[in-house]
């Protein structure tokens, strides 16, 4: 199925993008205790058996941090990791724009997943930014950023 390309006319990306990133660093003031040690083990999604899903917005500002990378579509992975991993370092390419998901819920190693009480107010901004950009609900990460990709290569 193709998704038109959108007009955002009374939301615009820019705001989207803005708008992410504030609930972002706003999850980053609360104290819960996190300590990411960028070991990737909970980017191997086949191996997790978790895979982050994302908002319209999020895949939006995953998609820009993509293309600051000089990159204008994901790189191909055959070992079922994240394909934000650099093929050569295996780090996350876009690690200070991840995800929510990725900053939130798959890794042990940096404290286990947030109880969602804890960040259920983040959640509904992100899901509310959706709709205004008429997203159709959190799509599976590679998923949700391709589409973004395609959409802006058309």
């Amino acid at each position: 199925m193709r998704r038109a390309k959108k007009s955002y006319s009374y939301y615009s990306p820019a705001s989207a993008l803005a708008d992410v990133k504030a609930i972002y660093e706003e999850l980053s003031q609360r104290p819960i205790e996190r300590h990411c040690t960028l070991k990737t083990e909970c980017c191997h999604f086949l191996q997790t058996g978790k895979t982050p899903f994302l908002t319209r917005g999020e895949a939006l500002l995953a998609a820009q941090a993509l293309g600051n990378t000089g990159r204008k579509e994901l790189p191909k992975r055959i070992d079922g990791a994240c394909k934000l991993l650099h093929p050569r370092t295996n780090r996350c390419m876009i690690y200070q724009d991840r995800p929510f998901g990725c900053r939130t819920h798959f890794c042990q190693a940096a404290g286990g997943p947030y109880a969602r009480k804890e960040v259920v107010d983040l959640i509904h901004r992100l899901e509310e930014i959706d709709r205004k950009l008429e997203g159709q609900g959190s799509q599976e990460l590679h998923t949700a950023i391709e589409e973004v990709l395609k959409e802006q290569r058309h």
